[in-house]
């Protein structure tokens, strides 16, 4: 079995970044600022900085908008997989930094659905009160 030092950090894949993490690294790589993305997209800045900080994802058309932009693969902006940016050119990250932000992505993922979760829930107490 292979430990975990022997594996390279994806730093754009599914295990170490989120679709927002993503977005944002395409958009530094292209050398958009967020409002210039949202300017281009034709959407708010408070819509982008919400897909960055993975509080809401767009619409399949302004998916497809933001690939093109980004100049960057649907899955690779989705999953990690696929034709995206090079990872950021960055010291060797020791094992523990590397855990460390593993389970700091995993954290912010369950928090996200948890938040998701919650805002479900509390719509169906709306309309049950109805």
């Amino acid at each position: 079995m292979e430990n975990e030092s022997d594996t390279k950090l994806d730093w754009y894949g599914p295990d170490a970044a989120t679709f927002g993490d993503r977005v944002l690294g395409a958009r530094e790589k292209t050398g958009m600022t967020q409002a210039q993305l949202a300017r281009r997209l034709g959407i708010k800045l408070a819509t982008l900085q919400a897909w960055e900080e993975d509080r809401s994802e767009p619409r399949a058309n302004k998916l497809q908008m933001l690939t093109g932009m980004l100049n960057v693969s649907l899955p690779w902006l989705l999953s990690g997989e696929g034709i995206g940016p090079e990872a950021p050119t960055t010291a060797p990250l020791s094992d523990d930094v590397k855990t460390i932000l593993i389970e700091m992505r995993a954290i912010k993922t369950d928090m996200n659905r948890t938040a998701d979760r919650l805002s479900k829930l509390e719509k169906q107490l709306r309309l049950a009160m109805k």
